[in-house]
């Protein structure tokens, strides 16, 4: 199973067919009897579990919360703006790094953590100074909401990850990925954001917010899958890194159409 998160997209791990995989051949009774004879690949209590995923987002979210607040409150505007800078060149690189390879490494994906937070705390410190402190607290209730909402979504199986629901999510993904780029190239080539200077930057908003919303289902599949695929307990740590990723995208994209709604008060 493949979906667009490229965390677990490039990872064969979260790729191997669970219980119900139809594109085996069926084996002969002896290789039927060399199967049960064979030593479990996965030792008892080393599986990947709920548990363990939960765990490691928990620790995860803990870290990057404490690297937010420390850049929003004791940070002076200057070192927020590199605090921004490198958040994002952090993220990137490692985020990359962590998703191309076939190892799981959770000190990058620590690390990596905490340069979400410097890229949350100092964007957080920047729109609240430009439209108000009080959007800060509506994205992290609207994220909240959104996460709950899809969660249910997901559990109740209102929303089924299907393939045609993951290429739909790739394709709107790498657009709003081409369009980020041109906004940037537009930004320091110009000096003109249409993300927040046009009436085309709300379109673009809730575009984000829905997709960002949506990757959660494709991340909870991801989970639901390399639990049932029994894999190393050390996966749980690529599961938890995807689904923060998504969490902190989510929440920027709220805060970011809340900032252009205001705006264009």
């Amino acid at each position: 199973m493949q979906g667009n998160n490229p965390v677990f997209a490039r990872n064969e791990a979260f790729t191997r067919g669970g219980y119900a995989t139809f594109d085996v051949a069926t084996p002969t009774a002896d290789e039927l009897r060399s199967q049960y004879e064979a030593p479990s690949a996965v030792r008892p209590g080393t599986a990947m579990t709920i548990n363990d995923v939960v765990a490691k987002t928990g620790l995860l979210f803990v870290l990057m919360l404490a690297t937010a607040g420390a850049t929003y409150f004791l940070m002076p505007p200057g070192a927020q703006l590199l605090a921004l800078i490198g958040g994002v060149i952090l993220t990137l690189v490692l985020g990359l790094v962590i998703a191309f390879t076939k190892t799981v490494r959770p000190a990058l994906i620590v690390v990596h953590a905490l340069g979400e937070g410097l890229l949350v705390g100092a964007f957080s410190a920047f729109v609240g100074a430009a439209f108000g402190t009080d959007l800060i607290g509506q994205a992290i209730l609207g994220t909240l909401a959104a996460f709950t909402g899809m969660l249910i979504a997901y559990t109740t199986r209102i929303i089924r990850v299907t393939s045609r629901f993951r290429k739909i999510m790739i394709f709107s993904m790498i657009g709003l990925m081409v369009l980020g780029l041109a906004n940037i190239v537009s930004v320091f080539g110009f000096g003109y954001s249409f993300y927040f200077d046009s009436p085309f930057g709300i379109l673009l908003g809730v575009a984000g917010v829905v997709i960002a919303s949506l990757t959660l289902a494709l991340d909870f599949d991801f989970i639901e899958q390399g639990v049932k695929n029994r894999l190393p307990e050390q996966y749980s740590w690529l599961a938890a890194h995807g689904l923060l990723v998504t969490l902190v995208w989510l929440y920027i994209e709220i805060l970011r159409l809340l900032a252009i709604l205001r705006g264009s008060e």
